[in-house]
């Protein structure tokens, strides 16, 4: 974005925000709606699968596949057809702790066995995605579209033809890391920096992926390999779930304006986070805080927190002591500060629903809440063609170029 186009963008938005002085706008609420309803929603990621893995979920009579409508995490099919979600990426995630015990392949297989279940169970509702193309028939016919993004390459083990086969499988982007370094690369999380960036196997994984047509992923990784990808990979890359690093310095796994800049010179795409803690760092400092009390308390009454003398205890702390949280203001800032940074062009959704707990942000508390993000950049001066990329146009550019240079 040039000077003069950032300046009169920052003005509109300015004025908008002054012809709005926090009171709503019914006419532009509708319009949200309707635009969530009329544009694709593609979020980069969603943590259902392994939500319901971890409580043991099964196909049965009296529960088959997803709910249809649940009081319980923060997607299912009527909250998605609310808020008009189209498109989101299930989460293949796969926990570090796999990579030292073995069998992360074998907890892909599951994982990726129960969406294609949730699906088959579910026809008119769901469907699984493996490009665009069959996504914008899907939404013509009303049909949900479970695209599959696997979070960790650890499943990759130590076997390059693993890639193919995950391929073959239905993954279409690949989180190279989760919270551990692994054999392809280092993790933000991670101090040991195990490879300084990326291993060599790494780096012919990133070139196989390229060939195959899997979409490279660079959440979670370190810094030096998030430069060292952008060095090996030939087509760009997306950030799934990650958010801006001015707004929280010393989280490292979010991205700096350098990195955001780097991305969009790559062609690639970040899609936000929604966590609180990815979006204020106030609100991890509290939270430290709020902890770091607790624990004294419970250390005067010489309990741990899993004592059950401590409950009564933790609960009166908790009324006297609420979270905080983010808000839907807050992620439209982060999307601001990517435009201004890196363009339009570059922009995205990874909501990391499922994923980040009871951090959500106020007014982005499930997948319902689409539209009030939408309401919010159109209060800020977002065009209409503007939202359109933010809800997929941008994700659907990496995809395709992912898939035309395969091979």
């Amino acid at each position: 974005m040039n000077k003069f186009a950032a300046t009169l963008f920052f003005l509109l938005a300015a004025f908008s925000a002054f012809a709005q002085p926090g009171a709503d706008n019914p006419k532009l609420r509708r319009l949200a709606d309707k635009l969530a309803h009329r544009y694709i929603i593609a979020d980069g990621h969603v943590d259902l699968p392994y939500r319901l893995k971890v409580k043991n979920f099964r196909l049965t009579k009296e529960f088959i596949g997803i709910p249809i409508e649940s009081a319980e995490g923060d997607f299912d099919y009527v909250r998605a057809k609310a808020g008009g979600l189209d498109a989101p990426f299930m989460s293949i995630y796969i926990p570090a702790s796999y990579q030292e015990s073995g069998g992360a392949k074998l907890l892909a297989d599951s994982l990726i066995d129960m969406v294609r279940g949730i699906a088959e169970a579910h026809p008119d509702k769901f469907v699984v995605a493996v490009s665009p193309k069959e996504v914008e028939r899907n939404f013509r016919k009303g049909i949900i579209s479970l695209p599959l993004g696997m979070e960790n390459g650890a499943p990759i083990e130590d076997d390059l033809a693993n890639v193919a086969y995950f391929h073959r499988r239905g993954i279409r982007y690949i989180t190279l890391t989760h919270s551990k370094d692994n054999l392809i690369c280092d993790s933000s999380y991670d101090t040991t920096r195990t490879w300084n960036g990326l291993s060599p196997f790494g780096r012919e994984v990133v070139q196989e992926m390229n060939r195959t047509g899997i979409m490279v992923d660079i959440s979670h990784v370190s810094d030096s390999a998030f430069y060292q990808t952008l060095r090996v990979t030939r087509v760009p890359v997306i950030a799934s779930h990650s958010s801006a690093r001015v707004f929280t310095p010393d989280f490292e796994r979010n991205m700096s304006d350098d990195m955001l800049r780097a991305l969009a010179q790559n062609g690639g795409v970040v899609m936000i986070n929604f966590g609180s803690t990815f979006l204020d760092s106030k609100i991890q400092e509290h939270e430290n805080e709020m902890r770091s009390k607790l624990t004294e308390l419970l250390d005067e009454h010489k309990l741990g927190r899993r004592d059950p003398e401590a409950k009564p205890i933790i609960e009166a702390f908790q009324k006297e002591n609420p979270k905080l949280f983010a808000d839907v203001q807050k992620v439209a800032d982060h999307i601001d500060h990517v435009r201004r940074v890196a363009g339009i062009d570059y922009i995205g959704l990874g909501s990391d629903y499922d994923g980040v707990g009871d951090s959500l942000p106020t007014g982005l508390k499930d997948v319902s809440q689409y539209p009030n993000l939408i309401y919010e950049l159109l209060l800020r001066g977002y065009s209409k063609q503007d939202i359109a990329k933010i809800c997929y146009r941008n994700l659907w550019r990496v995809w395709k170029v992912v898939e035309g240079n395969a091979g």
